[in-house]
């Protein structure tokens, strides 16, 4: 695919997005009076975790950790790498579950014990190397236990660039140089490819997603690729890349795979 690139690319950018401070996807108000995880995993979700010892794998500040824990969760572990992210979730944790909340939900870096379920929300398309988590994910859980995750927009989506995406599939038209030059006038942290960004962006496609788990010790038990709502009326297999709002799935041990 060709893309804009050099003064030209980077002077129409620049000219169309300024220093970008108006730009960005959808904010948490989004999922004002309604919970996220319903609204991204699916109405049946919070019967899936019931009674099971859960992971919120790459869990940010806890906010959905706490509500799995409210809605039924025996035990939710929060995960993620980010310290300050782990110390804002265990104050919302305390001001949400009370003093006696690490009996039903904790924060850490890493998980101690195997678990039921792995819940990864809005993440995949985040993970610098989406095979390797899934590896640790198998390692994670007990026998029979699942993985089900939510996340989108993947990269054919008209706003799969994030931030990049300053009109629809802008991060397409755009080079990854031009995109990152326009980034440097009003970010300061170095970053040089779409991946150093912060959270990172993967580029990952639908397809990426099916082949990576195709080599990795899952199978997909569950897949659906829900439709932006106002190109639903276009959505088939061949336009599934470029019309798919966020992707749910279930993700079970394959035993034929070994891990």
């Amino acid at each position: 695919m060709i893309r804009l690139g050099g003064s030209l690319g980077y002077g129409i950018l620049k000219a169309y997005a300024g220093n970008g401070r108006k730009i960005g996807l959808a904010t948490a108000t989004a999922y004002d009076h309604q919970s996220k995880l319903e609204v991204l995993m699916g109405s049946g979700f919070f019967s899936e975790i019931r009674d099971k010892v859960v992971i919120d794998f790459g869990c940010g500040l806890g906010h959905e950790t706490v509500e799995m824990a409210q809605r039924g969760a025996a035990r939710v572990i929060g995960i993620d790498i980010e310290e300050r992210y782990l110390e804002a979730a265990r104050h919302y944790a305390r001001q949400h579950l009370g003093e006696r909340h690490e009996d039903i939900c904790s924060f850490s870096r890493v998980a101690e014990e195997p678990v039921d379920v792995i819940v990864a929300l809005d993440s995949f398309e985040h993970f610098d190397d989406p095979l390797a988590i899934l590896h640790t994910m198998y390692k994670m859980l007990k026998p029979g236990g699942a993985v089900l995750a939510s996340f989108g927009p993947t990269w054919y989506h008209p706003y799969g660039g994030h931030l990049f995406s300053v009109f629809p599939w802008a991060h397409l038209v755009f080079s990854e140089e031009v995109l990152m030059r326009w980034r440097s006038g009003f970010k300061t942290d170095g970053a040089t490819r779409l991946g150093e960004v912060e959270g990172g962006l993967n580029q990952l496609t639908i397809a990426k997603f099916m082949k990576i788990v195709d080599a990795s010790p899952f199978r997909l038990e569950r897949f659906e690729a829900v439709p932006i709502r106002r190109l639903r009326w276009i959505a088939n297999p061949l336009t599934r890349e470029f019309v798919t709002s966020i992707i749910q799935c279930r993700l079970v041990p394959d035993g034929t795979k070994g891990d």
